[in-house]
């Protein structure tokens, strides 16, 4: 990703503008607003992207279940776009045990140095077509021609907003590699959807998408506001959702060192009040952190090391994921001692996290 100072400025002045944490459509919960220090309890409390919304809080019941004395009510955790999830922390300075992000190079590019020193990526989800199935239109759509199936008259894909969330920007870069892959041409899907060249602003055009949070995405499917949304499978299999799969160098979930090198061929740029962004495609990987100003470090902790549990790994991949195990750290001799030998250096022929 390009300039990653710019991208923290970026997101740390469009928050400091929402004044009271509402940014380009996203309102943070209200226990988050009214956050301010850290005071150390026995609650556990989490900050995520909004796809982990239910794998997350069935591990903190998990943990709950096992550790006597504390609890992990829904009030003290919120899921949202990762950007505005990690801004909490870094410009609002809300303090949270757990801060988890769709996007495993914003956690380095955000919180550290300043709000944390590592992170662990533990496991990735493909982008999916989920879609409408009682709309007439899409009858027969599958995995090689859901392109042509969401580009005919009258129907309307749902999009995230790229600047405040990753599903934003990772569905912009699946809908140019779609093109690349089946076209040759990185805009031939992409431009029904958006316009600007890719690499460019992508301004939604009004006739064929909406731009709506992640986190609505079934709402928005079962009340057939937009026939089709592009979204993680993780969520699509959370909430039930039709959906079928991209190809691997189309989905972006696969690790393999050319679908990787695919993926960089996808851009976009995310605009913030401090100016341009361009940031290319990248694996989705998950990943996670104690913040420096955690109340509770080591609950935080457990919860991390409970991930990596064979009940954490079976109930990751029950939620959509492919676990990775051991997790992958980007300064693995500052994870709690809870997680070693849980936990490895970042691999190399990633793309750097910062």
């Amino acid at each position: 990703m390009a300039s990653s100072v710019s991208v923290v400025v970026a997101v740390i002045l469009v928050l400091v503008a929402a004044a009271v944490g509402v940014a380009v459509g996203y309102e943070l919960s209200p226990r988050a607003a009214q956050q301010n220090a850290a005071t150390k309890n026995d609650t556990l409390s989490i900050v995520g992207a909004g796809t982990l919304g239910t794998y997350f809080p069935q591990m903190a019941s998990l943990l709950v279940n096992t550790t006597p004395g504390i609890s992990a009510p829904l009030a003290s955790q919120q899921y949202e776009g990762s950007l505005l999830a990690l801004g909490a922390i870094a410009s609002l300075h809300q303090t949270f045990d757990v801060a988890a992000a769709a996007d495993y190079r914003l956690i380095p590019q955000i919180l550290e140095p300043t709000y944390a020193n590592y992170e662990v990526i533990f496991g990735t989800t493909p982008e999916v077509l989920t879609y409408d199935s009682s709309n007439a239109s899409l009858i027969g759509i599958n995995a090689t021609n859901w392109a042509t199936k969401v580009e005919q008259p009258g129907l309307k894909m749902g999009v995230a907003n790229a600047s405040t969330d990753p599903n934003g920007y990772n569905e912009i870069f699946s809908l140019q590699l779609e093109g690349l892959a089946t076209g040759g041409n990185l805009s031939s899907v992409y431009g029904h959807f958006f316009s600007g060249a890719p690499g460019a602003p992508a301004v939604a055009n009004p006739a064929s998408t909406r731009v709506e949070p992640e986190t609505m995405v079934a709402t928005l499917l079962s009340t057939h506001v937009v026939s089709s949304f592009i979204t993680y499978r993780s969520y699509a299999v959370a909430h039930h959702l039709s959906y079928v799969n991209m190809s691997a160098n189309v989905g972006l979930g696969n690790l393999d060192a050319a679908d990787v090198s695919t993926y960089g061929m996808a851009s976009t740029t995310i605009i913030g009040s401090s100016g341009p962004v361009v940031i290319h495609g990248a694996p989705v990987a998950f990943s996670v952190t104690v913040p420096l100003n955690a109340p509770n470090p080591s609950l935080g902790a457990s919860f991390i090391a409970l991930l990596f549990t064979p009940a954490g790994q079976v109930m990751l991949a029950a939620n959509g994921f492919t676990p990775i195990s051991p997790g992958w750290s980007d300064h693995p001799s500052n994870v709690p001692t809870a997680l070693p030998p849980d936990v490895t250096v970042l691999p190399s022929g990633l793309p750097p996290v910062a």
